[in-house]
C-alpha cells in the first residue's frame, strides 16, 4: 500500500499502553458499541483504522490524543456468537493527527498526515546485527521476569531483527510514555537506542532497589 493510497481521514481506536508498528500484527477484541459500529465502516471502506494513545488529560468518555498514532488495516475478520468481533490488524504506517473530525458517529475520526513517516512504506531492512540486541534481551527477560510477563522468546528468534525490535517495543511493560517515545522513534534503529535507554533505567532503578536499605 502507498501513501496516495492511505485516507487522509481515519477512524481511530484509542487504547492506553497499545502501540502497533509497520508490518507487525496484533489481534483485538472489538466489544464496545462506537468500535463495533468503527469496524462495520471499516469493513465497507479501505478496511484502514488508527492505533493511537490517548493521554491522561481531557474528557473520560473523549480523552485528548498523542499526535502520532499508526494506521493498521484488518486483515482478519470474525464475529463471535455474542456479538463481539475478533479482528487482526496488519499495521502500514504511523501518522500524525492534524485535526479532529466532528460527525455523528460513535467512534472518532481524525484527519492525519503520512509524510513524516514515508519510510514506514518502504520495504527495505534496515543495518541491524544481532550483537546489537544481546543487551536489550538480557536486560528484558530480567525485567519480563520480575513483573510477571511472559513472551515466547523462540519466535523472535525467527523475526527479523527490526521486526523483533519493534514486537518488543510493543510487548514490554512500559508506561504509555515510554511506549510513545519508541513509536516516534525515526526509525529502527533509533527505536533500539531508545530501547536500551528505557530498559537500563528500569534496570538502575531494580539495582537501586535491592541495594539501598
Amino acid at each position: 500500500m502507498q501513501d496516495e493510497k492511505l485516507p487522509n481521514i481515519i477512524p481511530i481506536f484509542p487504547l492506553s499502553n497499545f502501540i502497533i508498528f509497520p508490518n507487525t500484527n496484533v489481534p483485538l477484541n472489538i466489544f464496545e458499541p462506537r468500535y463495533i459500529q468503527m469496524v462495520d465502516d471499516a469493513m465497507k471502506n479501505n478496511k484502514i483504522i488508527g492505533m493511537v494513545q490517548p493521554k491522561k488529560t481531557g474528557e473520560p468518555d473523549k480523552p485528548e490524543l498523542f499526535e502520532v498514532g499508526c494506521t493498521g488495516k484488518i486483515t482478519s475478520y470474525n464475529e463471535t456468537e455474542d456479538g463481539r468481533y475478533l479482528i487482526v490488524l496488519n499495521g502500514v504506517s504511523r501518522f500524525r493527527i492534524l485535526d479532529e473530525v466532528i460527525d455523528k458517529k460513535l467512534y472518532r475520526s481524525v484527519k492525519v498526515d503520512f509524510k513524516e513517516f514515508h519510510n514506514d512504506l518502504n520495504l527495505i531492512k534496515e543495518d541491524i546485527k544481532f550483537s546489537d540486541l544481546e543487551l536489550i534481551f538480557v536486560n528484558l527477560k530480567k525485567l519480563f521476569q520480575r513483573q510477571g510477563y511472559s513472551i515466547n522468546w523462540k519466535d523472535l528468534e525467527n523475526q527479523s531483527l527490526d521486526q523483533t525490535i519493534n514486537t518488543l517495543s510493543m510487548a514490554s511493560p512500559f508506561s504509555l510514555e515510554e511506549k510513545q517515545m519508541l513509536l516516534e522513534s525515526k526509525d529502527v534503529n533509533s527505536r533500539r537506542k531508545k530501547l536500551e535507554e528505557i530498559l537500563r533505567t528500569y534496570i538502575l532503578d531494580d539495582f537501586s532497589n535491592t541495594t539501598v536499605q
